[in-house]
């Protein structure tokens, strides 16, 4: 870390090179990015606005502000992507100048550099010290976890170790909701897909390095790709959309080249194996239900797709879906870490997003995203409206259940 006294130094450097992202910003008068945010509709607080989060910049190029004034404005972001697809840089002008909103990237730089800076969030400063101790997240609730366990989800399940195709559990799944992985892999293995585990699993680093720990998250990502080429594996099946983020996002700028795994997200793979009837559904379920777009996969990958496939593939279900395109302002309010510093910020989204599902009257919310069950599962329970993860359904109607 740096001493406080290098902290002009590291704003400088910074500064020089997000300025012309923060002078492009459009910030225009109906700030199309501000109404999409989640964060934004229930605060109403300006300085939580992408087009705030911008002007910092700015300021800190007139020599205004200082890292140590804005750090925690910057706590009131999802990352979720909302405002960059709302923005008319990206929307109308981005193909002509070949410049888009990079808002996401931007509140990581800015969350890095306070933690470079020596200014840190207590909550995120407890939570990356947890991780680090036992190489995967607290899972908020004081679950146990250690390496010990990690792979304690896949008990019976007669799963080998390595191979060229290697399945990664998110840490919430492996530690807390282990019902999904347990459903993954029995899935994969009904519709012929030979899979193994790491010999080590340690937290994929995304979360850290959404919450500026970046040295950490890169400690983490060369862990992991040590343990995948010291078993052989060339192939990374992903069941949670955060990590998919950080396996195509954060680990291919940390390694370039030399990251040549083929990563495939397991809502993708699933569908493919129903359309090509290596997966069949025959067990009807008995449900209404509405889906959830998690923001890590329909806002910041476009994937919306297959889930729906998969959904209109289950007998039995009643599907009340929502154009795509109308949930983009939906979110659940636990990415980037928002849960840990304002966990009052993360409830009141995902009521408001429960609260919308009921609407529909449905009794089933369905979510491909594990990090996103939680908060919503803790709303709908007040609501009278179940939340289930798209892989548990699927097992369902497969007949593969426990």
């Amino acid at each position: 870390m740096a001493e406080p006294t290098a902290s002009g130094a590291l704003t400088d450097e910074f500064v020089a090179e997000w300025r012309n992202a923060a002078y492009n910003c459009y910030s225009s008068g109906h700030k199309f990015c501000r109404e999409v945010c989640p964060v934004m509709q229930v605060t109403r607080d300006e300085a939580h606005t992408p087009t705030a989060f911008h002007a910092n910049v700015v300021a800190m190029d007139e020599g205004h502000l200082t890292i140590e004034d804005v750090a925690r404005d910057y706590v009131h972001c999802t990352q979720c992507g909302a405002c960059e697809l709302r923005c008319p840089n990206t929307l109308f002008t981005g193909d002509f100048y070949r410049f888009r909103t990079r808002t996401v990237d931007l509140v990581k730089a800015v969350r890095a550099l306070a933690v470079e800076s020596g200014v840190h969030q207590p909550g995120w400063q407890r939570w990356n010290e947890l991780t680090e101790a036992a190489k995967s997240e607290p899972v908020l609730n004081g679950t146990p976890v250690s390496q010990e366990h990690v792979a304690d989800w896949a008990e019976g399940l007669d799963l080998p170790v390595g191979g060229e195709t290697v399945l990664f559990c998110d840490c919430e799944a492996a530690f807390y909701r282990t019902s999904v992985p347990r459903a993954v892999a029995r899935i994969l293995q009904a519709g012929g897909v030979a899979f193994g585990l790491m010999r080590e699993q340690w937290c994929c680093g995304g979360p850290a390095a959404e919450m500026g720990y970046a040295e950490q998250a890169r400690r983490f990502a060369e862990h992991n790709v040590a343990d995948w080429r010291a078993v052989g594996a060339k192939r990374i099946l992903v069941l949670d959309p955060h990590d998919y983020i950080s396996f195509t996002e954060d680990y291919p700028r940390f390694f370039g080249e030399e990251f040549d795994f083929d990563i495939v997200l397991v809502v993708e793979l699933v569908a493919e194996l129903i359309r090509e009837g290596r997966l069949e559904l025959t067990q009807p379920v008995e449900r209404v239900v509405t889906y959830h777009d998690a923001c890590r996969l329909n806002k910041r990958k476009g994937i919306h797709r297959e889930p729906r496939e998969i959904l209109r593939a289950i007998p039995g279900l009643t599907f009340k879906d929502v154009d795509h395109v109308t949930q983009w302002s939906y979110c659940s309010g636990a990415g980037a870490g928002l849960g840990i510093e304002r966990p009052d910020l993360t409830a009141e989204i995902s009521r408001r997003r429960v609260e919308r599902a009921k609407a529909l009257e449905i009794d089933t919310l369905v979510s491909a995203c594990v990090w996103s069950e939680r908060p919503l599962s803790e709303q709908g329970g007040k609501q009278d409206v179940e939340v289930v993860d798209l892989m548990e359904l699927v097992a369902q109607a497969a007949g593969l259940e426990g």
